[in-house]
């Protein structure tokens, strides 16, 4: 969890291994988009500054978070990545639904990390509001889309 000493887009590159021969799925919520896209940015910033090839990154849109699971089962199966990075933002509102997609999310997730041997980077914001969100997506937190790069970079390597 970030805190006010902890940038999420702080790493060492030195620390991180060469992601030039890597293939990356990014997929992307379109809910809460003014969020979303930052955290992309920040994701596709992260790869290409750790050696990937624009080419080797391949982006895939979804209309919710929900919609990230079966985004990224799809692009695991069809686009022979070494890792997916599934963005997304839900912010709580005012019934449970915010629960059950959180919940639905990460163990969805979770599910095709155990199912496949490509890993599948949790990259969703789950946050109490909109500001939140905002500081964690290219705000006074950094941005969670590079954490999830530099997760995705090493889970790849590992992977091999």
């Amino acid at each position: 969890m970030a805190t006010a000493n902890n940038n999420l887009s702080v790493y060492d590159k030195a620390t991180i291994p060469n992601a030039k021969n890597f293939r990356f799925g990014i997929v992307v919520s379109e809910w809460n988009t003014n969020i979303t896209e930052g955290l992309f940015n920040g994701a596709k910033e992260a790869l290409l500054d750790c050696g990937a090839l624009e080419e080797n990154i391949i982006r895939w849109d979804v209309p919710g978070s929900f919609e990230l699971i079966f985004g990224s089962k799809k692009m695991i199966a069809t686009q022979n990545v070494d890792a997916v990075i599934a963005i997304g933002s839900v912010i709580q509102g005012e019934t449970k639904h915010f629960d059950f997609v959180c919940e639905a999310t990460a163990q969805g997730i979770k599910d095709l990390n155990i199912l496949t041997d490509t890993p599948v980077i949790f990259c969703v914001l789950t946050d109490n509001n909109l500001q939140q969100a905002i500081d964690r997506s290219g705000g006074i937190h950094g941005n969670k889309g590079t954490e999830g790069a530099i997760a995705a970079i090493k889970m790849a390597a590992l992977g091999r």
